[in-house]
């Protein structure tokens, strides 16, 4: 295929918009809204496992030390720990430390906790935070097995619930992506359909003289590329606009809010070139394919 060949049948394929343009109008808005609904989804998968992850790092696991155990054997548990794969950071607490935090819990009745001063029953420990809290369990035991280690508590009950929420609204995420892409190609390919149909006898002739499928193919699935990516420039823009403005309201709320995420929403900056990428090459992707299986059948002449 010659070049101007190529930039002839790629302008027809974008006049062809104009010759339905309702049926073009209401595809593209279709389009965008299936789009704009899958971007919010995950959306909403991302700032669930960010708020997995935040409140797993509230909830430390606690290695609890032998009260015999040396400088040296403290100092070895404690290498052990931060070598693990999936461990983010570990703090060491001294058994002074335990009392003086309970000290500070009943300031006004400090003085009763003098008499622990020389026989202090809290036990050294470390606080150890976890990347993945699926792993919390199976890390836990691990933990229990190193030497001068007596305990380990960790809040698995609460992490198995996290993990469960998180899994949840990720398959969920995913089944209304895929149900809405399957829905923007069927809406995509009935509108080259139509265009296709009223066609129908220039094609025809077009087969019998001789054009290639390429010839045939090209300006209507150029038709659909264009709504496909007019479709993600709305989609980027309305996505984009309206995290903008929720980022901006979360971060405002108190309370149970900033308990569960700490201080707002996954970050604009983090996540807009994800929409935008996300958005044209999604466009793009269902206006091809949805004009390829429009127009497959009628190249059988």
């Amino acid at each position: 295929m010659r070049v101007s060949t190529f930039f002839f049948l790629t302008r027809r394929g974008i006049l062809n918009l104009g010759k339905h343009w309702a049926m073009t109008i209401a595809c593209i808005a279709s389009l965008s809204v299936c789009m704009t609904l899958n971007v919010f989804a995950s959306l909403v998968e991302v700032n669930v496992g960010s708020m997995v992850a935040y409140l797993g790092s509230q909830n430390e696991t606690v290695v609890y030390l032998d009260p015999e155990s040396d400088d040296a054997t403290i100092q070895q548990v404690g290498d052990a720990l931060a070598a693990m794969p999936g461990v983010n950071s570990v703090q060491y607490v001294s058994k002074q430390d335990v009392l003086d935090t309970y000290r500070g819990y009943m300031a006004d009745y400090s003085s009763l906790w003098d008499e622990f001063e020389t026989d202090n029953p809290f036990k050294a420990n470390y606080r150890v935070a976890i990347s993945d809290l699926s792993q919390m369990s199976s890390m836990s035991k691990k933990m229990q097995a190193i030497p001068g280690v007596y305990s380990v508590t960790a809040p698995l009950e609460l992490t198995d619930t996290f993990v469960q929420v998180q899994q949840a609204v990720t398959k969920g995420g995913r089944l209304i992506v895929l149900v809405l892409m399957a829905v923007s190609i069927i809406t995509v390919g009935s509108t080259i359909r139509l265009s296709v149909f009223a066609r129908r006898r220039e094609i025809e002739i077009m087969k019998y003289v001789g054009a290639t499928n390429g010839l045939v193919t090209l300006p209507f699935v150029v038709e659909g590329l264009t709504m496909g990516l007019i479709s993600g420039v709305i989609t980027a823009a309305a996505g984009i606009g309206v995290y903008t403005y929720l980022v901006s309201a979360a971060s405002t709320l108190g309370g149970l809010w900033k308990l569960l995420m700490g201080t707002a929403l996954v970050p604009v900056a983090n996540v807009w070139p994800t929409i935008l990428v996300y958005s044209l090459a999604g466009g793009a992707i269902v206006g091809g394919v949805g004009s390829m299986f429009s127009i497959r059948k009628h190249l059988n002449v």
